[in-house]
């Protein structure tokens, strides 16, 4: 059964200025609801896949029959599949939809809990500007990129900048404009927290990988993406505590062949990640899952259909999950009042059925 693709972002959405037509233009052009991530996981998708030649299509309004990837945010909460509509919602670090047939996680760990979720490695940073070579063996400038209150409160001390001062070391927290350029950077640091309470499932590998691409060595924090992607200790450093980092620093400041090793094995790991390896796993993903998934839900019975919907319903009202006020798009449909008969009476079949196995494993 032929499947017509879309990427789809809500018209409203859509930026005053062009959005870029090839996926290696650096654009900081976001604003409103077309977030960074928007941008990543949905227009650089389209983009790379377009490209390569593979059937898709950007579009602003939501189609009623198709194969449907969208970010999360551009998700209504209340949205239904309809007889032949997959939903492929790209999560990206936000909640589940209640409704779609796949999800797309950017975390490996996230899928040993997510039914019907794909690990997808995130994009490099677009436009990236690698070290620059000429720099040679200086060690000067440690920073970070990404948003400023993701990162450690004793990374924005004042204090920390001073502290690798008197290490003869400069610290930035590189502006978003300036996301894509590393050509002055020596190494990057991003810790979140020094005493994580969480392993941060739903966060990408992004920093690390960016690294390996720019040339430059890693120190990061205690996050699973991290760690689902180390094969050895040249990969990056993982720091617990400040002083920690210091240490970190003082060793790549002093051990200029740890440096070379480090760059040298992240160009190697780098390899796997490019936007041609990413934009064929893309591709793989399309035709071994979402098509044959779209075939399969088409040629699936009514009946079939409403057991799904009825399904996700209890589950909306059993753990009272609401439409998240953060998501701008979450109320965009109302919830459905007038559900058919048919649907009511699997509903109820449902509930008692779980009262009576909740009865019995008492």
């Amino acid at each position: 059964m032929s499947a017509p693709i879309y990427f789809y972002i809500p018209q409203a959405d859509w930026p005053d200025s062009p959005i870029p037509d090839n996926a290696d233009t650096y654009w900081a052009g976001f604003g409103g609801n077309l977030t960074s991530g928007v941008y990543a996981w949905t227009v650089q998708t389209y983009l790379r896949l377009k490209h390569n030649g593979f059937p898709c299509e950007l579009t602003g309004k939501l189609p009623e029959q198709g194969i449907v990837l969208a970010h999360r945010s551009s998700l209504p909460f209340h949205l239904q599949p309809g007889d032949k509509l997959v939903i492929v919602c790209l999560k990206a670090d936000y909640d589940k939809h209640p409704y779609a047939q796949i999800h797309i996680v950017l975390n490996q760990e996230e899928t040993q809990n997510l039914a019907g979720s794909y690990y997808m490695p995130h994009w490099i940073q677009s436009g990236l500007i690698p070290r620059d070579a000429g720099r040679g063996d200086r060690f000067e400038n440690i920073a970070y990129f990404g948003i400023e209150k993701n990162l450690a409160p004793e990374l924005r001390d004042p204090a920390w900048a001073e502290k690798l001062q008197e290490l003869g070391l400069n610290w930035r927290v590189v502006s978003r404009e300036r996301w894509h350029d590393f050509s002055d950077v020596d190494a990057i640091l991003a810790v979140r927290n020094f005493a994580p309470e969480t392993d941060y499932k739903w966060k990408p590998a992004s920093k690390l990988v960016n690294a390996w691409h720019a040339g430059v060595p890693a120190i990061l924090g205690c996050e699973s993406a991290y760690q689902a992607e180390r094969q050895s200790e040249l990969d990056y450093m993982e720091v617990t505590s400040v002083d920690e980092a210091i240490k970190a620093l003082q060793r790549l400041r002093d051990d200029q062949d740890l440096r070379h090793k480090m760059v040298e094995n992240g160009q190697f790991r780098a390899q796997s990640t490019t936007p041609k390896q990413l934009t064929e796993r893309w591709q793989k993903f399309l035709t071994d899952v979402a098509i044959p998934e779209y075939d399969r839900w088409c040629s699936s019975s009514k009946f079939t259909k409403q057991i799904y919907i009825a399904k996700r319903y209890l589950a909306i009202k059993e753990n009272r999950l609401q439409p998240n006020p953060v998501y701008p798009h979450d109320r965009d449909i109302s919830e459905p009042t007038n559900l058919g008969m048919q649907q009511q009476a699997i509903i109820s079949l449902m509930q008692a059925y779980r009262k009576i196995r909740r009865f019995l494993l008492r």
